[in-house]
């Protein structure tokens, strides 16, 4: 009885041995072909993504520019109109250039699209602040000139902080 059992030992203790070896071989190629795919993967949707990620950038980067104060003062100036009504077109302006490209948070990172958001509300602010020093009797060139003063006091403004993170940024895609 006791041969049987040795015997039964002997041959099933070296099958389960290859057996062993077949399965940790077959499982190590598997996770090669998976992390080949994957690679694969993230190599195809890279070609299919970056381009759209380019251009989100790049339309981030054109929204800082349109919404920097001093542009859009530029832009939007039109000499003898009301202080006031200059104001509520500079806000609507910003709020239809960020509405315009909102969709573009989907390609820019969480930390890039928070940047864009927080300097559109400091613009927003910079120019409710010069609006609010307006009196009744005072024109667009009045906004303008306080606008210009505020932003020669701030220094680099976020549009500008922004625009740096950004470009750093797209350069870190390739």
């Amino acid at each position: 009885m006791t041969d049987i059992v040795l015997h039964i030992i002997l041959v099933v203790l070296p099958a389960g041995g290859v057996l062993l070896t077949t399965w940790l071989f077959l499982k190590k190629q598997a996770e090669k072909e998976v992390r080949s795919l994957q690679i694969e993967l993230k190599r195809e949707r890279q070609t299919h993504f970056l381009p759209m990620r380019v251009d989100a950038y790049q339309r981030a980067a054109l929204l800082m520019e349109r919404i920097h104060p001093g542009n859009l003062v530029m832009r939007m100036h039109r000499p003898g109109e009301p202080a006031r009504k200059m104001q509520a077109d500079l806000l609507q302006a910003i709020r239809e250039e960020y509405d315009h490209n909102v969709s573009q948070q989907l390609f820019v990172s969480p930390q890039g699209w928070e940047m864009v958001r927080n300097s559109k509300e400091e613009t927003i602010k910079i120019i409710n602040i010069a609006g609010n020093q307006m009196d009744a009797t005072s024109t667009s060139t009045d906004l303008a000139g306080k606008i210009f003063e505020i932003v020669a006091e701030v220094g680099k403004l976020p549009t500008e902080i922004t625009t740096d993170y950004l470009k750093r940024e797209l350069q870190e895609l390739f």
